[in-house]
């Protein structure tokens, strides 16, 4: 009879445990058809955004955030965790931590099956055929490149659509009459552009925000260090020297900036195929398109083609016009590219090397002149040593006769004066007699 009201109060306490941890009833959802039909890119992105904003403490550790960019340069903030960006890029894991704090200063362009990662310095981005996903986008450093997008992707993107029927004609003729080989552009048409795939677009931007940005630094850094030089040069001091060693290690540094762009650059020059897998959108249009054939025709000589990927190559490297006949090992429009920005990279490190081997030539010279001085030192040394041989010799003559000693000329009468010039005069002659042979030996500099 004592347990049962125990049991029952133990239950009545579980029931309204349960009833206290069960969540209030939400307030209707709208339903998906009466909802507005965003993007699928839009709709991915508000996710990430709902998913980072709703775990609290988590997003705060895991979320960073990115600013993505579409092929018509419309742009938003968002704050993404990591799986989301692998899910949506469809990247290892390994590749966003080439894009962390730990490799600040590296270079690489790493290409992948749907996205390209790019980390030139301090922007970090992936690349996809369609759309931009940058790290930090509020950084100063990075402000420039926001600014380059925003501004040149609309333009682009804008007049290539809009003068998509003329292009094909002139595109046509061309190939035609020349079977797919380069033609130099006539002056009628010196203005049309045909732009590269977005990929590339957004790459050549970031070539050329950075390029310039260490060209620069590279100015800046010849703007202050050729006074430097030239006073240490004039005037060899503790401060001067202080600051040919701060602007020393800055070259080195700034150095090895540049080296790291330009070497990535160059591997990619040397490998055709790396440079193959960066081009996104011609995989991604095959793809499609090897979707769309039927089964049959798998073993046909058809090799689908990209649209017209070809273009005016850049104001460093003229004005030629390429056919739109474009294979999986067709990459001289990338290889123009970077070509051009390995040029100035270049260029950038000769601007480098011939401001370091300015202050080889300057240490140089300040080190002659150090042993310049160190040798009228030691000019002066022997010179001070010579003479306190000819003053410890009278000084010798001067002891003798101090001894008491009986000796005659003591009682001379004007012997002192006679005997202390003659000692002397012995003792300036022993001086000019060795200094003499100092100077026949060539110790000493005429």
């Amino acid at each position: 009879m004592g347990k049962a009201p125990l049991s029952f109060r133990r239950l009545c306490l579980r029931r309204r445990s349960k009833k206290k941890l069960e969540p209030p009833p939400s307030p209707a959802q709208p339903s998906m058809g009466a909802s507005s039909a965003p993007t699928a890119a839009q709709n991915a992105i508000a996710g990430a955004v709902s998913a980072a904003t709703g775990k609290g403490k988590k997003k705060a550790g895991g979320a960073r955030l990115w600013m993505r960019f579409d092929f018509t340069g419309k742009s938003e903030l968002v704050e993404c965790d990591k799986s989301v960006i692998i899910e949506r890029a469809g990247i290892p894991a390994r590749d966003l931590r080439i894009l962390g704090p730990v490799f600040s200063h590296s270079s690489n362009i790493l290409a992948r099956e749907k996205a390209m990662v790019v980390n030139l310095e301090f922007i970090k981005a992936i690349v996809t055929s369609q759309e931009v996903l940058l790290l930090d986008p509020l950084r100063q450093e990075v402000l420039p490149f926001v600014d380059q997008l925003r501004q040149q992707l609309p333009q682009r993107n804008v007049s290539n659509s809009n003068g998509a029927g003329p292009t094909e004609a002139q595109d046509n003729e061309m190939q035609v009459s020349t079977c797919g080989q380069w033609l130099p552009v006539p002056e009628a048409v010196e203005g049309f552009q045909c732009e590269l795939p977005f990929e590339f677009q957004v790459l050549e931007i970031a070539l050329e925000v950075v390029c310039t940005y260490l060209d620069s630094s590279v100015a800046e850094l010849e703007k202050d260090a050729y006074p430097v030089l030239d006073e240490l040069a004039r005037n060899v001091s503790t401060k001067n020297l202080e600051h040919v060693r701060s602007l020393k290690s800055n070259l080195t540094r700034l150095l090895a900036r540049v080296q790291k762009v330009r070497d990535e650059i160059e591997h990619l020059l040397d490998d055709n195929e790396d440079m193959a897998h960066l081009y996104l959108t011609r995989r991604r249009i095959q793809n499609q398109q090897a979707e769309a054939l039927p089964g049959h025709a798998a073993s046909n000589s058809i090799v689908p083609k990209a649209p017209h990927l070809r273009r005016l190559s850049s104001t460093r490297s003229g004005s030629l016009v390429s056919s739109n006949l474009m294979d999986d090992n067709d990459v001289e429009d990338l290889e123009m590219l970077l070509e051009a920005y390995f040029m100035q990279l270049d260029g950038t490190r000769n601007k480098i090397l011939s401001v370091r081997e300015y202050i080889d030539d300057t240490e140089d010279y300040v080190n002659i002149q150090l042993d310049n001085q160190r040798n009228e030192l030691i000019q002066l040394q022997l010179i001070l040593t010579i003479a306190s041989f000819a003053i410890a010799a009278n000084t010798l003559i001067a002891g003798i006769f101090g001894m008491n000693i009986p000796c005659q000329l003591y009682e001379t009468d004007g012997i002192f004066e006679i005997f202390v010039g003659s000692t002397t005069t012995a003792c300036v002659l022993l001086f000019l007699l060795v200094l003499g042979y100092a100077r026949w030996k060539k110790l000493l500099g005429t």
